[in-house]
């Protein structure tokens, strides 16, 4: 079902709420803005923070279309906009050909039309449709090439597309736009300046907590309490990668998958790996770090029970 946009800040923490994504209100707040003002929203951050889920949420909760653009190096336009058909343009020269038409203008006008145009995430997004404006989700844009970035500035600024053979594509209204990056470099400031821009952290634990209990239905609260804390830990090491909000979901499903009712060294050092994805890091984690880790939020634990 297509639902109208949301009026306040409230009602789109509501509205992501739905589809299972608690945003904080500085979030909430900027995906308001993005909504309301009809401007393209950047969203920066660490990996595993929720970045691409927030297009996600936005898409099931509106009932609106998600299109997904995986940014990668070597991107180009044929990926991104759109592309012609070549073999079926070959054909129709060669149907021509057989035929015996020569008038070499009308050859030329009958291959760029809309009959040979394969139409690309970019394209796609400015074109009606039923559900009304889709969601395109432009996704780790920092993977592309600047050049492509360059290329992105008619989108982001006027919602249109231009073809040199057809002329320029406008969206008769603008699609969602949610841009993502996560910083191996710069997005250029004349990106930047066409989006509202917001940085993606770490939720606290408290807020972490909820997001775990809501992503995994029927897990123990006590588990769910020692797995956040224990992630917590985690990022305040010198880790190469730090583990976002998607690995302690990932691992709590992990935990649940072996029916696991509690958290200890044996059960950590086994798991680890749906954590974290180097093996320096977890070298250095396994065996004696673990168990003070885990010591830690036992004494924790015991301090605030006695506080209560």
């Amino acid at each position: 079902m297509v639902r109208n946009l949301p009026t306040s800040i409230d009602e789109t923490s509501k509205l992501l709420g739905k589809a299972d994504y608690l945003p904080d209100r500085r979030l909430a707040t900027a995906v308001f803005l993005a909504l309301s003002l009809g401007r393209p929203l950047l969203l920066e951050g660490e990996p595993g923070t929720g970045k691409t889920e927030v297009a996600k949420a936005l898409a099931s909760a509106l009932g609106r279309r998600l299109l997904r653009l995986q940014c990668y190096e070597g991107l180009d336009l044929a990926s991104a906009a759109y592309e012609w058909n070549y073999a079926g343009q070959l054909l129709e020269i060669r149907l021509a050909e057989a035929s015996g038409v020569a008038q070499r203008e009308q050859l030329a006008r009958s291959l760029f039309d809309e009959r040979f145009l394969i139409r690309r995430p970019l394209l796609q997004s400015i074109e009606p449709d039923p559900a009304g404006p889709p969601v395109l989700l432009i996704d780790e844009l920092d993977r592309a090439d600047e050049p492509f970035e360059a290329y992105l500035l008619e989108l982001l600024s006027d919602f249109q597309i231009t073809i040199p053979e057809l002329g320029t594509r406008r969206a008769l209204a603008p699609p969602i736009v949610i841009l993502t990056s996560n910083r191996t470099r710069e997005i250029h400031d004349a990106v930047k300046r066409r989006c509202i821009y917001h940085w993606v952290g770490f939720p606290d634990a408290a807020r972490e907590l909820q997001i775990v209990r809501r992503r995994v239905p029927g897990i123990e609260a006590a588990l769910a309490a020692r797995i956040v804390a224990f992630v917590h830990q985690l990022r305040e090491l010198e880790l190469f990668k730090q583990p976002g909000v998607a690995e302690s979901i990932e691992w709590s499903r992990a935990l649940a998958a072996l029916d696991a009712v509690s958290l200890d060294p044996a059960m950590v050092d086994d798991t680890l790996g749906v954590v974290l994805k180097y093996q320096d890091d977890l070298e250095r984690v396994r065996g004696a770090q673990v168990e003070r880790i885990l010591a830690g939020i036992d004494a924790s634990t015991s301090e605030q029970a006695a506080d209560a």
